[in-house]
């Protein structure tokens, strides 16, 4: 077992009790919720009448069914309209914080709380999502949890887990130009596989890794649970704390020197113990594309496609092929494309569209394609438009749109429709996560799905650089 890590430290410093199934009781520090995964959770409450324990330790936030081209009330989208009704009664009732429509902290979950400063080192935090890992950039324990376990929470500010193995990755060297932090999370889950990670945490280290600023780490932890992790971080250093200072949630004054101070006992032994350790070479990286179903079936931007025999599980190989219908060993450079969407809590941030407009500047998107440009909050929406990133994209020929989590998903009016295909700067190439289950999904960086944009096919980004 692992021995001295910041995950057994900060599972241990939150422990309650062990139960008698052997699982842990672990208090959670922060609960974020949204409007998708509570409605059950606050039906259930009321049922058994319960109250909220640590309502100060809850946000609230709209951001999965919120359309991104106007936030015009009613939604046209009855199901959407409900839930956002509920959502608005539910913090009402139980006294808890809400960013919602019109609030300029709205935005997607997983961006508001690094940005708020909410998400802190050494802390527990849950979230009726899957993808609450993000927070693992701060040296956060973060736990995606399903609506039973949001009523636990909300009634109880615990969870009952089983403890997990700690498996340490380091990317080594230096990333080449035009690679980005989604290159090197979907190498991560293209080499250990979509299963990889099952049973265990995910640290990740390494000189890549600490040159990384913190959206880049949120990128990386993002998607740990697509590698079939539970959990994944980043020991926290002086560009966490460089990032917290003056948020409006972070200590101020001689209360964060404190915190900066606990938050690097926190981190992880210089002579702690692993479960496993995987060594990666962060200079052998390029543009990383997906070409079937999952994330873990990717290529670099220069490979050609595999072919079935050449993978592990052959059946869902040949699934990913009938479903996009591509040919086997054919290039992966060049494919065309029909809708291009950089957004999502993967990467919406404001250096990711600054990576993106760096290479959509002075262009035009290719006749045909239906590019979108959807910031992750209302703050990243105004600190791009005061840089005019909107302009450069609005002038390019993308649509920028209002916060959300807009296409990734497909829970609002952004979806794809038939069989289009889509550069993606999102996390789940799933048949139907789009909207369609036709449509078909090619995860890439913001950057890589710009150049698609710009060229209605696959390009490699480093020609723009």
């Amino acid at each position: 077992m692992s021995e001295r890590t910041l995950y057994d430290k900060v599972w241990d410093a939150h422990t309650v009790t062990t139960l008698p199934t052997g699982q842990t009781q672990l208090f959670i520090g922060l609960h974020l919720v949204h409007e998708v995964t509570t409605p059950q959770a606050f039906d259930m409450m009321r049922e058994r009448g319960l109250s909220i324990a640590y309502p100060q330790r809850t946000f609230a936030t709209a951001d999965h069914i919120v359309p991104t081209d106007t936030h015009a009330r009613p939604f046209a989208d009855d199901q959407a309209e409900a839930m956002m009704a509920a959502l608005e009664k539910n913090v009402s009732d139980f006294g808890i914080e809400f960013y919602g429509l019109g609030s300029d902290r709205q935005g997607i979950v997983h961006v508001i709380g690094p940005q708020l400063g909410l998400t802190q080192p050494g802390m527990t935090l849950a979230c009726g999502d899957s993808h609450t890992s993000t927070h693992g950039a701060f040296g956060t324990l973060a736990f995606g949890i399903g609506t039973t376990q949001v009523r636990d929470v909300l009634s109880t500010q615990t969870l009952s887990m089983d403890r997990l193995n700690v498996r340490r990755i380091n990317v080594n060297g230096s990333l080449p130009l035009g690679v980005h932090a989604k290159d090197v999370i979907l190498t991560i889950i293209r080499t250990l596989g979509v299963g990889g990670g099952k049973g265990y945490a995910y640290e990740y280290g390494g000189a890549v890794l600490d040159r990384m600023n913190m959206e880049e780490r949120m990128t990386v932890c993002n998607m740990s649970i697509e590698g079939g992790a539970l959990v994944g971080y980043v020991n926290p250093d002086q560009t966490t704390f460089d990032y917290l200072m003056g948020r409006q949630f972070a200590p101020k004054g001689e209360a964060f020197d404190r915190g900066v101070a606990y938050w690097r006992a926190m981190a992880s032994d210089p002579d702690a113990a692993y479960d496993d350790v995987v060594d990666l070479d962060g200079s052998a990286i390029e543009p990383t594309v997906t070409w079937g179903i999952n994330p873990g079936q990717a290529v670099g931007v220069l490979e050609n496609l595999p072919r079935p025999e050449e993978l592990q599980d052959p059946k869902i190989v040949e699934r990913a092929y009938e479903h996009m219908g591509w040919t086997p060993g054919a290039p992966i450079l060049g494919t065309s494309i029909d809708v291009a969407f950089i957004g999502s809590c993967t990467n919406s941030r404001f250096s990711d569209l600054v990576a993106a407009a760096r290479v959509a500047k002075g262009r035009q998107v290719s006749a045909g394609v239906r590019a979108l440009v959807v910031p992750g909050s209302v703050e990243v929406k105004k600190q791009a438009e005061a840089a005019g990133l909107d302009r450069v994209f609005t002038e390019a020929g993308f649509q920028w749109r209002e916060a959300g989590c807009s296409m990734c998903l497909a829970m609002n009016p952004d979806k794809l429709n038939g069989r289009e295909v889509c550069a993606s700067s999102s996390n789940r190439n799933f048949i139907g996560r789009q909207g369609s289950p036709g449509g078909r999904t090619l995860l890439m960086s913001p950057a890589m799905v710009a150049a698609a944009a710009l060229n209605g096919k696959v390009v490699d980004v480093r020609e723009y650089n």
